[in-house]
This record gives C-alpha cells, structure tokens and sequence, in this order.
C-alpha cells in the first residue's frame, strides 16, 4: 500500500479540522502510487451546504508528499490545478485551508487535500476515449498558456541522457544490449531544436492511470507531478506513446492513433513544424520513460518485493516511431 507515513485518527482529524470541509467520518489509504503516501477522506459535508443538509457525506484525495517532489515546487502544481479547474478542464481543484494555503506541513512533510474525481481508468482505451482525450489534452494546453507561474522539465531529452550515462552502457546492456544502444540514440535526440515550437504548461505524463473516464468521457485528469512548462507538442507524444501502443510496445493501434491526433486537432491545430517534429519528439518521449525505468530496474533489488517495469517495452516504442516516421500518427489528409 502506497502510505509510507502512518498518522492515526486523532491528528487526521485535527488536520481536516483546518480545511472547514466537516468532520472526518473515515480515512482509508490509497494503493495506488509509488512517490506519495495517499489517503481517500471522507468528511460529513461543510456546515451549512446543500450535502450537509442531505446528510450526504463529500469525499477528498489527502496527499503527503514523501519523495520526488521539491517542496519550492508545489504552489506550482497546486496553483495549476486550481487555474486549470477554473478555466473547465476536468482536473481536481486544490481544497485551501481556512488560511488561505494550498498545502500544510505535518511531521516536516508537505501535505495537501485536493478534491475528489469520480471515474475510472482504462486498462484498454477505445478509439472514443482516446478521441476524448485529445481535445481535452489541446483544451488544458490552451487554457494554461496564461498561467503565471512556469516549472522547468527535469525529464527533457538532456536530462534522459543524463540518467543513461549514469546508468552506464555495460549495466544497461546487461539489461539488454538493445537499451545500450539508446545512448547514442539519446544524445541525438538531445541536439533536436525545439526552440520554436509552441508551448505552454504541460501534464507530461498522461498514461492511462492518471485519467479517469466515466464511458466515453474524460471525468479527471490527476496526478500533475510531472507537469512543467515546454512545448506543447511533447505532450501530445507522451499521451500517444501511452495510448496508443499494444501491450508489447511494437504495434501502434491507427483507429486509436488517429482518434486522439483528430481529437485535439479538434480543438487546437498542430503547426506544420509540429507536425514534421512529432516523430522525433516521440521518438525522446519514448526514450524518457525507457531511462527512468532503466533506472529503477537498476536500482531496485531482484528481490524486492515489487514488479520492475520494462524499459524494453519504450525502446520497442522508439524504434516503431524511428521507422514509421508521420506515419504513425494517422494524420488525416
């Protein structure tokens, strides 16, 4: 279960007693997340409010922030999803405390309460859903472009060529001598000028698990961890990459493929040199994920009592982007 900091009943109650959203009724810890420790709140209702007087209770996401997370970064976070939510994108809003502050500290830990989404994650997105999620990845792009605050990327294409060269060509090919060879592969990707592409601020890491649907419906998007200020087009690689692959990372699904391309062309369109950058931006996308999972897989003892995730599966994602080209996204004519 992912709540690596235990705190009993008495302070949880003291710590939503700051909130004013009611009185804690149950806390029960989330298994979901690798970072955080997480809990499912659930509070009587705010005095006075409409589901007080139903006797209905609300429910909220509690968040202790652990690791991966610097403590400078999170009136960022926190500020976009409030910014986001007021411009209609379907994210949570943060729950601010009766002072006015978007996260407290608890035990030296940064804490914050955030409204709960309803919904479910796919584990085998259709062509509908994909096609939801393209116009509402281009509606967040759009409306984030004015918020004030920016973050910059610690997972860009120099920063995955970092954690190979840490990792070393002799331990990642002892994973497989393929992953050895996207080094090289990374430093190219590296040297790509982006510098002109449109940008905005950015979800970076939308898989699956971090969006809920409720049918065909994107109902939340949560989990901005990853979230910085960079082009736009990345994100729209990241969610691809994510989205629209088989289970092995060798086969792109087209209808998928081209669902979530016409969907957010749908509400935003791609720029010619987005279009003619999209492949190899995929292509460092893919290399993103094939690095952090290299390093975790490294880094994670063989008989820890967890699953390593492939990084294989990422370097298959590259090499179908590096031999496809535009193709692989299905463009429509």
């Amino acid at each position: 279960m992912a709540v690596y900091t235990h705190l009993g009943a008495e302070q949880l109650g003291e710590l939503i007693a700051h909130y004013g959203v009611g009185e804690l009724i149950s806390a029960k810890g989330i298994a979901e997340g690798v970072s955080n420790s997480n809990w499912l709140i659930e509070t009587d209702g705010v005095p006075g409010s409409r589901t007080r007087k139903l006797g209905q209770s609300e429910r909220f996401i509690l968040t202790m922030y652990e690791r991966r997370i610097e403590l400078d970064d999170l009136p960022y976070f926190l500020g976009l999803l409030d910014h986001l939510a007021a411009s209609d994108c379907p994210v949570p809003r943060t729950i601010h405390d009766r002072d006015g502050a978007s996260f407290r500290i608890v035990d030296g830990k940064a804490v914050a309460l955030i409204e709960f989404m309803p919904g479910i994650s796919p584990t085998r997105p259709s062509s509908q859903q994909a096609r939801a999620l393209g116009s509402v990845l281009a509606k967040l792009h759009r409306a984030s472009q004015d918020f004030k605050l920016t973050r910059k990327t610690t997972m860009g294409p120099a920063d995955v060529l970092g954690i190979f060269e840490n990792c070393g060509e002799d331990r990642l090919a002892a994973i497989d001598p393929d992953l050895a060879e996207m080094l090289e592969a990374s430093r190219m990707l590296a040297a790509l000028d982006t510098s002109g592409l449109p940008r905005s601020n950015i979800h970076a890491d939308l898989f699956p698990d971090n969006v809920l649907m409720l049918g065909y419906r994107v109902a939340g998007l949560i989990d901005f961890y990853f979230a910085c200020t960079d082009i736009m087009v990345y994100d729209l690689a990241v969610t691809h990459a994510a989205w629209c692959f088989d289970q092995t990372g060798r086969y792109i699904d087209p209808q998928r493929s081209k669902a979530l391309i016409e969907g957010y062309q749908s509400v935003r369109e791609l720029t010619a040199e987005e279009r003619d950058l999209l492949p190899q931006v995929a292509q460092a996308a893919s290399l993103r994920f094939a690095a952090s999972r290299a390093e975790d897989w490294l880094s994670t003892p063989e008989d820890a009592l967890v699953t390593r995730k492939n990084p294989m599966e990422f370097v298959r994602r590259y090499h179908t982007y590096a031999e496809a080209g535009a193709a692989a996204f299905a463009f429509a004519d």
